[in-house]
């Protein structure tokens, strides 16, 4: 009996930061929740979940726009990047599997990429625990035309490797940047830290990094 194929390899992977290496998805909630106390609006879990994978900018004119927030757009944001940046400053946890994941890769000849809605100072803080040599490049917030969840970032971490992004494995954590990387063209590795993402033709859906094996991970490309 003939044996089956072994499955094809990304041409790159593309990797979300916040929830999806590292545990701060949590840490920016927690911000975004504090700052909505001190204002005086209600900061419960399906209201939090809205920002769940936003950009500093979306952020601050969604609370601007949908919560009352009188600071205006500047200030607010201001206020959300200084007091994240301090969180994480402060030390962020690697998410079980994460740095295997990128070493995996990187044995295998998979070049992989940071792509991230934080801020480059963010991501920079964040790159000295992950390591900066596990990354060819990477794409944070204001480095392509548009954020999360347009798919600009993924089409520029591709441009960047110099490969096509339906050739591309994307991680992500959310609906936000499930949605940035699907709309790219990508397949998706999805690890939710947040509920939105069901599984799909190009959707792989698991409950840790631990679980995946880059050599058996099914990727095929889907036209």
């Amino acid at each position: 009996m003939p044996s089956l194929p072994a499955p094809a390899l990304p041409a790159a992977l593309l990797c979300d930061m916040d929830g999806t290496l590292v545990d701060t998805e949590h840490q920016w909630l927690a911000t975004v929740a504090d700052f909505l106390r001190e204002q005086g609006a209600e900061a419960g879990e399906e209201t939090l979940a809205a920002f769940a994978g936003s950009p500093v900018d979306d952020a601050a004119k969604r609370l601007v726009r949908d919560h009352g927030v009188g600071l205006g757009v500047t200030r607010t944001a201001a206020r959300l990047d200084r007091d994240f940046t301090a969180r994480v400053a402060a030390g962020v946890t690697v998410q079980p599997g994460a740095l295997r994941l990128l070493d995996r890769a990187r044995a295998l000849g998979i070049p992989a990429a940071l792509v991230t809605a934080s801020e480059r100072h963010v991501a920079d803080l964040v790159l000295r625990t992950l390591g900066a040599h596990r990354f060819a490049l990477s794409v944070t917030s204001g480095e392509a035309p548009r954020g999360k969840p347009h798919p600009d970032p993924y089409l520029a971490a591709a441009e960047g490797l110099g490969v096509d992004p339906a050739d591309c494995l994307a991680v992500e954590d959310t609906p936000t940047g499930a949605a940035a990387a699907l709309a790219a063209g990508c397949r998706l590795l999805a690890v939710p830290t947040v509920p939105g993402i069901a599984p799909g033709p190009r959707t792989a859906v698991v409950a840790s990094l631990e679980d995946v094996d880059l050599a058996d991970f099914p990727f095929t490309r889907v036209a």
